[in-house]
């Protein structure tokens, strides 16, 4: 340790102060704590009236105070001090300490505090790179001496580091809470199907992330033309607002234009702001998008200027995603079962909206051939299928078989369609997707409705498949001339809250299928009351080895309606195969 900068009436002070700088660095992550700490070190050996610790802004160059004794509240929330300006802003900008004797005199000095006549402020740096000042000032004039500023230069050279450290901490810890909040605000949203508690609800999660004063969820309506206000709220107030707002118009209709958030500090500086409400000072307007398709804006406003941050748009981005699923997600629930009431009328259009729900179209791979197919036994049904893209060309293949048939079926499909689709952004496994759509179902457990599902993925550049099952019957895997049942079981979702499931690992070779079914080909009865049954599925599947993934679908579905001829189908029925070609590359 070098002390030959230190005068010799207080080096005796340096060796246990540098101990004590050492153990805050040390002992602690936490961002207040580290501040505070510094406050109470620096008191021992410098006595000071007024002290704060302000933190350089990466994005605005303007130094902020993140910690401080002795300055208005009100002050100290709203001081922002560019680099350049001020004492501390000089000192900053110099990276040099700056001893002033009595600021009265000195043209530099910004008057937070009223009495002040002497100032010391001793910038941060760390690496070279200045990430704050620490500031002191007493009501005496020239009562900090050299002494004392080579002393706090120092303690700040030191607690740079420990700053720092804790500062990262902070925003790591803050991050990985908001994170794990969204998680669970997607999980709860996607289960609402009403959409005047869904909006209710988003309005309640949401403060939970930022404490707005006033906050609006704008639908488009049917034209593409309009956003019209479907909820809002002042101050905690429901309230109703009548006026729609043209695409393109103002910062809501701006962010519907363009697709992007659009964060305004101060609204009176910005001209796309339409003025409704005098209290407005900041606004952050979020697009909701489904499917590439803007649906509406998520709308924040403060009376505070400057109140939303990039954090705030960010997550607010970040959530937005899943809440257009959700609202999605309860139109198509309230839309189904308005067909539901009206019952041989609408069936027809139930029939086509489920069906949209389904992929329109195979996905293709580069590895992977693909073939699907899906019967309801009634004009809709309670089967699923889907296709899910993954990064890294993955694709994630589900089939499921919901509990019961017709429209309570085809709803709770819908219900579980939403549900996999929200927790797919984060490209779960097998094991643990089932998991997921089992906590969710269980949260809003409906009498009688379970479902069943086999979620697969499917790596297209290592030609690996991933099983889980939860009820379906057992996949069937075709390979080295032999047909193969997949002893994968589990119990259905959303009947018990704790219930596990196994994960199957499969390197496929080129020529391997993978054959997945729901019930409705087992149990499809003949007029004599015979089932089709596993047996017959395997002979059939046993005949296609050099067969097509489409042949196979194709040759099951003759093969159960031959059986069945002239009985009335029970069951919906779906067949999902996929075989492995040979060649490899990325994604088609």
């Amino acid at each position: 340790m070098d002390t030959t900068a230190v005068p010799s009436e207080i080096q005796l002070t340096v060796e246990p102060l540098l101990l004590e700088v050492a153990d805050v660095v040390n002992t602690t992550l936490d961002l207040d704590t580290t501040l505070r700490r510094v406050a109470e070190l620096v008191r021992k050996v410098i006595d000071y009236d007024i002290f704060a610790i302000l933190l350089l802004n990466e994005k605005s160059k303007d130094l902020r105070i993140r910690f401080q004794i002795g300055h208005p509240r009100e002050v100290a929330d709203r001081l922002r001090i560019k680099l350049g300006e001020g004492v501390t802003g000089i000192a900053a900008q110099k990276g040099e300490a700056i001893l002033v004797d009595d600021v009265s005199s000195d043209q530099r000095y910004i008057a937070s505090v009223p009495n002040v006549r002497s100032e010391l402020a001793v910038p941060l740096i760390l690496k070279n790179r200045v990430i704050g000042v620490i500031d002191i000032e007493s009501p005496l004039p020239a009562h900090f001496t050299e002494e004392h500023k080579r002393l706090l230069t120092l303690i700040a050279s030191r607690m740079a580091v420990g700053i720092e450290n804790a500062r990262l901490h902070t925003r790591t810890t803050r991050q990985a809470r908001t994170l794990l909040l969204l998680n669970e605000i997607a999980r709860e949203l996607t289960s609402i199907l009403n959409l005047d508690q869904l909006f209710k609800r988003i309005a309640e999660l949401l403060s939970r992330l930022i404490d707005y004063q006033m906050f609006s969820i704008l639908l488009l309506d049917a034209a593409g033309e309009k956003l019209q206000h479907r909820f809002s709220l002042r101050f905690q107030e429901n309230i109703q607002l009548k006026h729609d707002v043209p695409v393109g118009t103002g910062i809501v209709g701006y962010a519907a234009k363009h697709k992007e958030a659009v964060l305004v500090s101060d609204v009176s500086k910005d001209a796309r702001y339409i003025s409704s409400n005098p209290e407005t000072k900041s606004e952050l307007a979020v697009p909701l998008v489904y499917k590439d398709k803007v649906i509406g804006v998520l709308d924040l406003e403060h009376t505070r200027r400057g109140f939303f941050t990039d954090d705030h748009r960010r997550t607010i981005a970040t959530l937005a995603a899943q809440i257009a699923i959700a609202i999605e997600n309860a139109r198509l629930y309230e839309e189904i079962a308005r067909q539901e009431r009206r019952l041989e009328r609408d069936l027809a259009l139930a029939r086509e909206l489920q069906f949209r729900l389904l992929p329109q179209k195979n996905p293709r791979m580069s590895n992977l051939e693909v073939a699907a197919k899906f019967a309801p036994a009634r004009a809709i049904g309670g089967d699923l299928y889907d296709f899910l893209g993954y990064s890294l060309s993955r694709l994630a293949i589900v089939i499921g078989d919901v509990s019961g048939k017709g429209a309570p079926a085809a709803i709770y499909a819908a219900l579980v369609s939403g549900i996999l689709r929200s927790h797919a952004p984060i490209e779960p496994g097998p094991a643990e997707m089932l998991r997921a759509v089992n906590y969710s179902l269980s949260e809003r457990r409906i009498d009688g409705q379970f479902v069943s599902l086999i979620y697969a993925i499917w790596d297209d550049e290592n030609c690996t498949l991933q099983i889980a099952n939860s009820g379906l019957p057992r996949p069937l895997y075709l390979h080295d001339g032999k047909c193969e049942i997949i002893e994968a079981t589990g119990l259905p979702l959303g009947l018990f809250d704790d219930a596990e499931y196994d994960e199957f690992s499969f390197d496929v070779k080129a020529g391997d299928m993978f054959v997945f079914f729901s019930d409705g080909i087992l149990d499809a009865r003949n007029e004599a009351g015979d089932l089709f049954g596993r047996t017959r599925v395997e002979q059939i599947v046993g005949k296609c080895f050099d067969g097509s993934a489409e042949q196979i679908v194709d040759s099951l579905f003759s093969a159960v309606a031959e059986h069945a001829a002239g009985a009335e189908t029970f069951d919906d029925q779906t067949v999902v195969v996929i075989k492995a070609q040979g060649n490899r590359g990325p994604v088609k």
